[in-house]
């Protein structure tokens, strides 16, 4: 089976990248058939995404989308030193989502087939 890391450094609003990595992410845990193992790993401000209740303008929710992906069994984790920075650590983050650590990110790293960044 196709082991999949998805890393995302971009912040949530701002850009498309943290909406592309998302999209892409959840039409490979959708598939038919062979389903590839992903791993996604959130990074720098891209940590932001795992705070419950955001909203943009429009009413749009990227919450709902990380759901989606834990739901279909993803690892969804955040970089801790970047959620530290970030004051995250001690906040309530979206169900499903965790705190991983540089040495996890590393090992996923080396098992996966392909890593992708957004």
């Amino acid at each position: 089976m196709q082991k999949i890391l998805i890393i995302v450094h971009a912040p949530p609003y701002g850009s498309e990248r943290c909406l592309s990595a998302l999209r892409l992410a959840l039409a490979l845990a959708g598939r038919e058939g062979k389903k590839p193992l992903l791993d996604v790993f959130l990074m720098s401000d891209a940590t932001v995404l795992a705070l419950p209740n955001q909203q943009d303008a429009s009413g749009n929710t990227l919450q709902q989308m990380v759901e989606q992906l834990t739901g279909h069994g993803v690892p969804v984790r955040l970089c801790k030193t970047c959620a530290g920075n970030r004051g995250l650590l001690d906040l309530r983050l979206i169900e499903g989502v965790t705190i991983g650590t540089l040495a996890e990110l590393a090992e996923a790293t080396v098992q996966a087939d392909k890593v992708l960044t957004f």
